[in-house]
């Protein structure tokens, strides 16, 4: 269930777009909170789903963040929510809901409202926000989750959780691999799987390359495609573009500031390293989901110096296409890289090979540590960097594993 907001999906020409959306039709409304409420259904990759669209226009603003009443707004739609799953438990109604999953601050407070007798399991996604509704929902839920072990127990001390860490767990999320797919990517110059991970990286790296005007040179690409936020450490992103064109190699990042000071600083960065090395780096300030499918593809190296990573998707998007991580030990980055130097104990635990580079500390010592072992590899020991690639691209960050936890936990809730 969702708010209807104006801004689902957008097409080429910037009008609103719910083709996304299969067989979309209106199936009545309601009234709460002094205005009406239309209720959509449509079915979204096969999941139904219900949209709900307030005539106050409060999802009519054009964008789903960033407005100076988000906590209103969203409060209106669990509200609203609420009431919608009273009518459906009504006669006449579709039936009363067994378990209601909520997600971070957004919908904490349905968490914590009139539920009926619907059992609640609630996700924390990054506790950076909202900590006072997410430790109410903690409070209420019958079972809470966090996306990645070791974030779950990063988190363990916080005030709004620590009381509640008896039903707290940590399951790791997933890629959709029907997106992430390299052997069917319509983004990709040549569709390749580990067997033919050579030839399909090279190819992705020429078309990247001509893409954004790079010299072809037989040097590491490193990648980055991230928000440019403090959360995503900038400074260490800033540094590794610098070490990585000293060290020969080429840089290119995908992404945007939301602070005009931060934009400021990589638009300097920009002209700075196009002075320095021309045609060595290339950051691009815009969302391209396409461009993104090719830096991962055309990539050798994936960055993610993140000070805290609840649980990171990039990381493992990269390995599926055969790009080795280079991250900072932290949250769901341990979870899923295992260094190729320090981790074959703790990744044989696990049943895992590892699969990348990592460090710790939030200094530029510990990023060159990393990223300088991950390009020597590179020089170096090709055989090395060609068996870390195939490894990579064959272990599973699907939800298949994730999503028998979460029927699980389900369970435990309605048995709670």
């Amino acid at each position: 269930m969702l708010p209807k907001y104006d801004c689902i999906n957008y097409d080429l020409y910037d009008c609103i777009n719910y083709d996304l959306v299969e067989d979309l039709v209106q199936e009545g409304s309601f009234t709460w909170g002094g205005t009406a409420v239309r209720v959509w259904r449509g079915g979204v990759e096969g999941l139904d789903t219900v949209f709900l669209e307030p005539e106050n226009g409060m999802f009519w603003v054009g964008c789903i963040y960033g407005k100076n009443n988000d906590a209103q707004r969203f409060a209106f739609f669990c509200g609203a929510a609420l009431q919608y799953l009273k009518n459906q438990a009504a006669p006449g109604g579709r039936g009363a809901a067994d378990i209601i999953h909520c997600h971070d601050w957004q919908s904490a407070p349905v968490a914590y409202g009139d539920r009926g007798g619907a059992k609640t399991v609630f996700t924390i996604h990054n506790l950076s926000y909202g900590a006072d509704l997410i430790g109410r929902a903690m409070q209420a839920c019958q079972v809470a989750t966090t996306v990645s072990p070791t974030y779950a127990r990063e988190i363990a001390g916080h005030p709004s959780v620590a009381a509640h860490l008896n039903k707290l767990y940590g399951v790791l999320n997933g890629i959709d691999q029907d997106i992430w797919d390299p052997s069917e990517d319509p983004c990709l110059p040549l569709h390749f799987s580990a067997d033919n991970v050579a030839a399909g990286k090279e190819a992705a790296r020429r078309a990247l390359r001509q893409k954004l005007g790079l010299v072809a040179a037989d040097v590491p690409i490193v990648g980055c495609v991230t928000r440019l936020v403090a959360q995503k450490g900038i400074h260490l992103i800033k540094h590794a573009a610098w070490r990585t064109l000293e060290r020969g190699g080429q840089f290119v990042l995908l992404g945007s500031a939301p602070d005009g000071r931060v934009q400021g600083e990589f638009n300097a960065l920009r002209e700075q390293l196009s002075r320095a090395y021309p045609d060595r780096a290339a950051l691009v300030f815009t969302y391209d989901e396409p461009l993104s499918h090719l830096i991962y593809a055309g990539s050798d190296m994936f960055l993610v110096p993140s000070m805290f990573e609840p649980c990171g998707l990039t990381q493992m998007i990269a390995m599926r296409y055969g790009t080795i991580p280079v991250v900072r030990k932290t949250g769901g980055l341990v979870d899923t890289v295992y260094d190729v130097d320090h981790d074959e104990d703790r990744a044989r635990l696990k049943g895992m090979d590892t699969n990348g580079f990592s460090f710790e500390g939030t200094d530029f010592a510990g990023m060159d540590y990393a990223l300088n072992r991950a390009l020597s590899v590179w020089y170096s020991d090709k055989a090395l960097w060609h068996s870390l690639r195939k490894r990579a691209m064959t272990q599973d960050w699907s939800w298949n594993s994730p999503a028998l936890d979460y029927v699980e936990l389900y369970y435990k809730a309605l048995k709670s």
